[in-house]
């Protein structure tokens, strides 16, 4: 069956930090059929083209490519708002424990719920999670993710020192509790299997050695961690493993290939940059979490300069909330901040909450924006009636503007629809 989706459209079908132009639509149709797209363009063209098509015409409103979230915590919204602490003080102080209580299967149940909706309310079809250190509260993510019909991929937490006494794991623990999770989750309908060791400042060589093992066992496998988030993790992590560098701990097992992405990158060196580039790896970007918690500031200009993938990650609860257009806000202005500042546009931060976190997550032949052939994975946003977005539109004279508008005002309580695969998730 053919359906049409008629609203002010926008996406970015290439990236505009290589040229490419945002692509918007003042009455724009979006056709699609069963799952995918097939085909885009004004309305008055499309309802000749289409004359059968069942139409769904949202007034006043917009339809953007659903976002991307590439590093969000699942445990972690008890500690969204946990102020006055840096990284390693924040985590052993509020994050560890809390997330500890997963331990009990109906609070991890209920938490996933909890979790998963409030991704799809903030307009993310497209997430990939950290997840928790319990096989029993992953059992129950994975139960809840395939329910929501969002497009999840997540992994058992693993670490096996300076963690709370609850969270540790053992070598041999971590091999059967993954594989198991990875044998009946991984590819199935709309999930997918990351290894997630936690960072290494948690993680022995043992462990590590073991996420090597299942990554070989698995080549389709994909791989999660932090890197290089602050000054003091960084000193750590070499005197730990007396590396050179952070990304040798993961290197040395083989961990960093192109389905790998890597949060945070706050401070890392050229070497560094260059290595993750030459495996075709991918950063998440986490602008609201980087400042919330003291990381510094991401040097946007040095992972372009070394053609590193990026896209933007929420990291709740380091960040301050689920919305992906809050964090393309927080990414412009942290930019605005630097001496080596890049010019963006609202064209740039649609890529970063869309393609280019397909990109990073290697699915950009599959959605983050319209191109034919695609799976219809959209949002449609309509400002409140009265709210500062709506009067503040009123004032736009292009899509670009449009777009700008949207990404400083809208949150959840724009958002009226989210479809995946052209089926509503609300």
């Amino acid at each position: 069956m053919l359906k049409i989706f008629r609203a002010s459209i926008m996406h970015t079908p290439q990236s505009p930090f290589a040229g490419g132009l945002l692509a918007s639509y003042e009455d724009g149709a979006l056709v699609i059929k069963n799952d995918e797209i097939i085909d885009l363009d004004d309305y008055a063209k499309i309802a000749t083209k289409y004359p059968n098509a069942k139409t769904h015409s949202f007034k006043n409103s917009f339809i953007l490519p659903g976002l991307i979230d590439t590093h969000v915590h699942y445990p972690q919204i008890p500690v969204i708002g946990a102020m006055g602490l840096r990284l390693l003080d924040w985590l052993e102080q509020r994050t560890l424990p809390a997330e500890a209580k997963l331990a009990d299967r109906k609070i991890a149940k209920k938490q996933a719920k909890i979790f998963l909706k409030q991704l799809a309310r903030n307009g993310t079809t497209t997430a990939l999670v950290f997840g928790a250190h319990f096989a029993t509260a992953m059992e129950e993510f994975f139960i809840q993710a395939d329910k929501s019909k969002l497009r999840i991929t997540a992994g058992l937490v693993l670490g096996d020192r300076l963690l709370h006494p609850d969270l540790y794991t053992s070598p041999q623990k971590a091999y059967s509790e993954s594989k198991a999770l990875i044998e009946k989750w991984h590819n199935k309908n709309r999930l997918r299997y990351a290894v997630t060791p936690r960072f290494s400042v948690s993680c022995s060589d043992e462990i590590l050695a073991v996420c090597g093992k299942l990554l070989a066992e698995y080549p389709d496998l994909y791989f999660t961690t932090h890197i290089n988030e602050q000054t003091e993790e960084i000193k750590l992590v070499k005197e730990q493993f007396g590396a050179p560098d952070y990304l040798e701990t993961y290197e040395k097992h083989n961990l960093i290939n192109e389905r790998s992405i890597l949060a945070h990158n706050v401070h890392p060196s050229d070497s560094e940059l260059s290595r993750i580039a030459r495996a075709n790896a991918a950063v998440a970007h986490c602008p609201s979490s980087n400042m919330f918690i003291g990381s510094g500031l991401f040097n946007m200009l040095k992972h372009l300069e070394h053609r590193v993938k990026f896209g933007l990650g929420s990291d709740v609860g380091g960040g301050t909330g689920f919305s992906i257009f809050k964090e393309g806000l927080n990414s412009y202005q942290v930019q605005m901040l630097q001496q080596n500042q890049l010019d963006l546009g609202s064209s740039h931060l649609l890529y970063l909450a869309s393609l280019a976190g397909a990109e990073a997550l290697g699915l950009d032949t599959t959605v983050g924006s319209f191109e034919i052939g695609k799976k219809a994975d959209f949002i449609v946003l309509k400002p409140k009636a009265k709210s500062t977005l709506a009067k503040n539109l009123k004032y736009s004279s292009s899509a670009e503007d449009s777009l700008a508008s949207i990404f400083t005002l809208a949150r959840a309580d724009a958002i009226k629809d989210v479809f995946v695969s052209g089926e509503s998730v609300l």
